[in-house]
C-alpha cells in the first residue's frame, strides 16, 4: 500500500512574494486526493515542494516517517524512489522512442538486466493502453497518448506516492476521462498514495477520494469528497459550480465593487455561469469492471462515518444519503 505524506504549516515564497502560507493536510495511504484552486494559487509549487524540487521556508513534509525538510540529500534521494510524477506534457525525451523514455528510470536508479528491464515495460505499457506503440517517438503520438507514456515511466519504480499535474491539460473532455479512469484503475491495483492537481471540475467531482483548495494564499479546506462536495464555504462551493458568483475573480480575489455588481446582476436574473448549487454528491467513478475493488473507497466511507455527526445539518443529510447509498458494501450507517 502507498504511505502517508503528512504536510504542517508549510510556507513558501518566491522573494517577496507569497505563495502561500501555513499549509497543513495529511494525505492518507493509498487513497486519491486532489488539489484544487485558481489559476496562480501556487499548486504546482506545492507538488514540486514534496518531492524536494522546491524548498519552502517553514515547515514540515513528512513522508514515510521521514522530515524531507530536515533530512540529508543521500536520504532525499531514498525517499524520492518512493515518488512517479506525470508532469504536465508528460516530460518525455523527445529523441527516445516511448520504450526507452519508459526504461529510463529503470536504467538510472538500478541494476536491473535488459531483460527484466523490458519485462516491466511492456507490463507498464500495457496498463496504460501503448503496447503496440513502443517504438514511436513522443512527436509520432497524441497528447492524450504522451500523457499515458509520461504515466507509464512514471509507475515503473513501482511507487508508493503518485504526483500528477494537471491530468487534463492539454486533452478534451473524452480523453481526460480516460485518464481519470487509468488513475483510477491503477489505485484499484497498487493503491499507492495519489495526489492530482487540477483545474477540472467533473474531475475534482467524479474521481479523488479526498478534495484539497488552495485560495488566497491559504488552503481553505482538505477533507474526504463527501464533505468537500457538500461545503458551504463560498470558495470552495464557487469553484466547485463553476460559476462567477463568489469570491474568486479574474484576478483571483474580487474587490467589493465587483461582488455588489454581480450580487445585483443576479437580483436582475442575470445568469452568471455555471451550474449552480448541484445538490447532492455526484457518484465517484468506479474502476473499470474486472479490476480489483479500491480500498481506499471503504477507509475513508469509514473515516467519513466517524465525523458525520459533527457536519452541518445539509452536509450531514447529503452525506448520510450518500453512504446509505453504499451501505450494503459499506456497513450499515446509522445517523
Amino acid at each position: 500500500m502507498g504511505v502517508e505524506v503528512s504536510v504542517s504549516g508549510l510556507t513558501k515564497s518566491f522573494g517577496s512574494q507569497s505563495i502561500w502560507r501555513d499549509v497543513s493536510l495529511t494525505l492518507p495511504a493509498g487513497e486519491v486526493s486532489a488539489l484544487l484552486g485558481p489559476s496562480g494559487t501556487g499548486k504546482s509549487v506545492f507538488l514540486k515542494s514534496l518531492i524536494g524540487l522546491l524548498r519552502p521556508e517553514e515547515g514540515s513534509i513528512v513522508i514515510d516517517g521521514t522530515d524531507i525538510m530536515q533530512c540529508s540529500s543521500r536520504e532525499l534521494y531514498e525517499i524520492r524512489k518512493l515518488f512517479g510524477v506525470l508532469f504536465q506534457d508528460g516530460a518525455l525525451f523527445g529523441s527516445m522512442n516511448l520504450f526507452d523514455n519508459v526504461a529510463f528510470p529503470l536504467r538510472e536508479h538500478t541494476k536491473k538486466s535488459e531483460s527484466d528491464i523490458r519485462t516491466i515495460v511492456m507490463e507498464k505499457l500495457e496498463l496504460t493502453g501503448l503496447l503496440g506503440a513502443e517504438d514511436k517517438l513522443p512527436g509520432e503520438i497524441s497528447g492524450g497518448m504522451r500523457k499515458r507514456a509520461g504515466l507509464a515511466r512514471a509507475l515503473v519504480l513501482d511507487p508508493k506516492i503518485i504526483l500528477v499535474d494537471e491530468p487534463d491539460s492539454g486533452l478534451d473532455p473524452v480523453r481526460t476521462t480516460y485518464i481519470s479512469q487509468l488513475l483510477l484503475n491503477i489505485n484499484a491495483q497498487i493503491d499507492a498514495t495519489t495526489l492530482i492537481v487540477t483545474h477540472n471540475i467533473n474531475l475534482a467531482r467524479t474521481v479523488p477520494d479526498n478534495i484539497g483548495m488552495l485560495f488566497r494564499k491559504e488552503l481553505v479546506m482538505f477533507g474526504p469528497r463527501e464533505v468537500l462536495l457538500t461545503s458551504d464555504e463560498p470558495a470552495v462551493k464557487q469553484f466547485l459550480n463553476g460559476t462567477m458568483m463568489g469570491p474568486i475573480g479574474m484576478s483571483e480575489e474580487k474587490d467589493s465593487s465587483q461582488i455588489r455588481e454581480e450580487m445585483a446582476l443576479m437580483e436582475a436574473g442575470h445568469h452568471l455561469g455555471g451550474v449552480d448549487d448541484i445538490e447532492g454528491i455526484m457518484p465517484q467513478m468506479e474502476p473499470t469492471p474486472g479490476m480489483p475493488r479500491r480500498q481506499a473507497v471503504d477507509r475513508r466511507r469509514e473515516r467519513v462515518r466517524l465525523i458525520v455527526d459533527t457536519l452541518p445539518t445539509n452536509a450531514r443529510a447529503a452525506v448520510m444519503r450518500s453512504l446509505d447509498d453504499n451501505a450494503q458494501e459499506f456497513g450499515t450507517v446509522r445517523g
